[in-house]
Formats: C-alpha cells, sequence, structure tokens
C-alpha cells in the first residue's frame, strides 16, 4: 500500500509540476514525509525529483535559458553543504514541522518567504547567483524549494515553455548537488532502489503526459487541487509532529 500510494503521487506530482511549472515537487515531499524521516524523504525526493526535472527541461531543452542555469550553480554546491550540516543536526519532528510551516506558507503567503524582497527588480544575472546559494543551502533543510524560486522568473519575457524548461533545469542541478552530498556522507540509495525505479519511471511519464496537457488544461483546477492536497497534508506535519515537540519539551 505504502508503495502505491507513494507511486501514485509521484505521477500525478510529475503532471502538475509539467503543466503549472511547480508544486509537484512540493506535494510529493509532504506526502513522502508521511512514511519516511526528513532526513530519509530528502535525498529519495531528490532522486525522484532529478528524473522528473531533468526529464522536464530536456522535453523543453530547446527554450531552456542555460546562461541563468549556470550561474544558478556557482554557489550552490558550497552552500548546500553548510545546510546539509545544520540538517543533520535537528530532530526528526522539528525538520517536519518547520517543513510543515514552510508548505503552508508557500501555498498561501509566498511573498512572505522572500521577506518583502523584489528579485524580478534585480538584474537576471545576479538574481540567478544569489538564488543558487540560497536554494542550495535551504534543500538539504526544507527538501522541496520550488515556491522560492518562481518568484526570480518574473519579469524575464519568458514564454510558458521557457518558465518550466529553464526553472526544472536549475532545480535539476539543485536536486543532483544534493544527491552527490547525501551520498557523500553515506546515504544508502541502493536500499531503497525498487521504491525509487518505480517512482521514476512514473515521475517521467507523468511529466510527459503533463507537457502533452501543457496548452490544454485549465489551470485553476491544478491549482485548486495542489492547494487543497498541500493544506492538508502540511497541517498534519506542522500540527502533529509540532505537538510532539511542545509535549516533549
Amino acid at each position: 500500500m505504502e508503495l502505491a500510494v507513494l507511486c501514485v503521487a509521484a505521477f500525478l506530482a510529475s503532471i502538475l509540476s509539467a503543466v503549472v511549472g511547480m508544486a509537484g515537487g512540493i506535494v510529493l515531499l509532504t506526502v513522502m514525509l508521511l512514511y519516511f524521516e526528513p532526513l530519509i524523504a530528502i535525498p529519495l525526493h531528490g532522486v525522484i525529483q532529478l528524473a522528473s526535472n531533468g526529464s522536464r527541461s530536456f522535453i523543453q531543452r530547446a527554450h531552456v535559458r542555460w546562461d541563468l542555469v549556470w550561474r544558478y550553480g556557482i554557489l550552490l554546491l558550497p552552500m548546500a553543504y553548510a545546510g546539509l550540516s545544520v540538517a543533520r543536526t535537528l530532530s526528526p519532528e522539528l525538520a517536519r514541522t518547520l517543513i510543515g510551516v514552510f508548505v503552508l506558507l508557500a501555498t498561501w503567503r509566498p511573498r512572505w518567504l522572500i521577506l518583502g524582497t523584489h528579485p524580478e527588480q534585480t538584474q537576471p544575472r545576479r538574481r540567478f547567483v544569489l538564488l543558487g546559494g540560497v536554494m542550495g543551502f535551504l534543500q538539504m533543510n526544507i527538501g522541496a524549494t520550488g515556491p522560492l524560486i518562481a518568484p526570480f522568473f518574473l519579469n524575464l519575457g519568458l514564454t510558458r515553455q521557457a518558465l518550466v524548461g529553464s526553472k526544472a533545469a536549475v532545480q535539476t542541478l539543485g536536486h543532483l548537488s544534493k544527491i552527490l552530498l547525501f551520498g557523500a556522507v553515506g546515504f544508502a540509495y541502493l536500499e531503497y532502489g525498487l521504491l525509487l525505479v518505480a517512482m521514476c519511471t512514473l515521475v517521467v511519464l507523468g511529466t510527459w503526459i503533463g507537457s502533452r496537457l501543457l496548452e490544454r488544461v485549465n489551470e485553476r483546477v491544478f491549482t485548486w487541487l495542489f492547494k487543497s492536497v498541500l493544506t492538508l497534508i502540511a497541517l498534519r506535519l506542522a500540527l502533529w509532529d509540532g505537538w510532539a515537540l511542545v509535549s516533549r519539551a
């Protein structure tokens, strides 16, 4: 049952990401956190999202702004290493609570997460260097940083395909760095081989289907659906694990 739920979640989340350019990763992570501790869910999620974002950026490769992608990678790895050092000190309950609160803010008050800044007013090439450093750190603790990345793509004059493809490309770099660093500290990916193969296969299939639906579906339906699902799961994470922290204090 656990495998079936996770595979369905991976498939639907990848369709969602391919259609609206975001949200699928954070939906999938919140579902995975119902079954795994954060330091297991986050690296597994990284492998699955590498398949999802990698396939999405490949499909849209002709539209990707590669000049922004390589700038995103300049500070990514060193800041991800710093983020991993912090992540390994957090208790599972605190990590889940923080992710639950992050998901609620990302769903209903995304502008709060960029602390009143206006990234769309910053020179594009400079903003992506900064973005890569900040996301490198946060991705090791929060796991799914897609909602934070989205505002940095404003005012670039991108087509819908270029937006989806470029955002997928920078996130592919992020997930690759996450996988490498967790592997370097001994995370045993092979122990979850069957799960990873099944979920990666389904996210690639979902990405292909979602890309075909890109110009045909009503985004409002998808937006309503993912907000509803995210809110319920995020409340469960924030309240359940938050209460566990309070009870233990």
